[in-house]
């Protein structure tokens, strides 16, 4: 699938936060990806997300080619613990991205959750097993 988006002037930026479990699923299911993007739709909003390795942008169903909002500039390495929060940057191209910006994170995870419950495993897990050595005191 081949999508090419736009960007309207830039309305409204600033800090947020994304819960780990949400950056995490994401970067999971972009780990997985062949191609390095994953298409995810948001369809209680009627958004398309498309995550790669820079951000994530969110178009509405509508305006298929603009780009609403925009997550950008995430900051993993500042978390202490892979259970910390994960700062980035919101970026809204239009007045319906500052409107539901705030209710697209959660939206944003249970459309990650549901895409990670049709995964299939292809390959049974592993557990390693490693030998503690004691070294000499």
């Amino acid at each position: 699938m081949e999508i090419t988006c736009y960007r309207d002037t830039e309305l409204q930026r600033g800090p947020r936060h994304l819960p780990a479990a949400t950056y995490n699923l994401a970067k999971t299911l972009l780990s997985h990806s062949p191609t390095g993007v994953v298409f995810l739709p948001i369809r209680s909003m009627q958004y398309l997300a498309i995550l790669d390795a820079g951000e994530i942008v969110f178009i509405d169903g509508v305006n298929k080619s603009l780009i609403d909002i925009a997550w950008q500039n995430f900051h993993p390495n500042r978390r202490e613990s892979l259970e910390d929060p994960v700062a980035y940057e919101l970026v809204c191209y239009s007045a319906r991205g500052i409107e539901e910006s705030g209710r697209l994170q959660s939206e944003f995870h249970k459309a990650l959750q549901l895409v990670a419950s049709r995964e299939k495993v292809e390959a049974p897990a592993k557990v390693l097993k490693f030998e503690i050595r004691h070294q000499p005191a």
